[in-house]
């Protein structure tokens, strides 16, 4: 069996070697959505009216045990008529990157509000549903999903 030295390292590649880390560690730290980017955004999306918290009808699983296919599904109780229906829905998360899931646009003909689409979570988050009406006021609501590998863990 051979011995290897260790061989020393100057202090600049000392250096370099510590702040590389930091500033990796510094950007892994905001690379999720957090609570602050998601309160900007519906401020963003309502025109900083914020939106009322209210009982609509949002199905994600309570366990996710596979973050990359989480079932999201909504129906929103509204008459559809011409005077009155929700004009757009959009899906936000607050722990993944951007807290933009989807946006989804509705119309009178459409007769009713509801869609079912999956979406990528990467941890246990917040799913929040805001809803705007043709009056531009805005409903929203919430639900925790907690992600899991496996089925182990969160």
């Amino acid at each position: 069996m051979k011995i290897k030295k260790l061989t020393q390292i100057n202090r600049r590649d000392a250096l370099t070697i510590i702040l590389g880390t930091a500033g990796a560690l510094a950007i892994s730290s905001n690379v999720y959505a957090s609570i602050d980017k998601l309160s900007k955004r519906i401020d963003k999306i309502t025109n900083n009216k914020g939106a009322k918290e209210t009982d609509l009808f949002l199905d994600v699983p309570e366990i996710a045990e596979n973050g990359n296919q989480v079932k999201v599904n909504f129906e929103i109780d509204s008459p559809m008529s011409q005077n009155d229906y929700i004009k757009n829905v959009y899906i936000l998360a607050d722990g993944n990157p951007s807290p933009d899931v989807a946006k989804l646009s509705f119309s009178p003909e459409m007769g009713v509000c509801s869609a079912t689409t999956r979406m990528r979570l990467s941890k246990t988050q917040n799913v929040y549903l805001l809803a705007e009406n043709n009056k531009n006021q805005f409903f929203m609501t919430k639900s925790k999903v907690k992600v899991t590998i496996g089925g182990c863990g969160g």
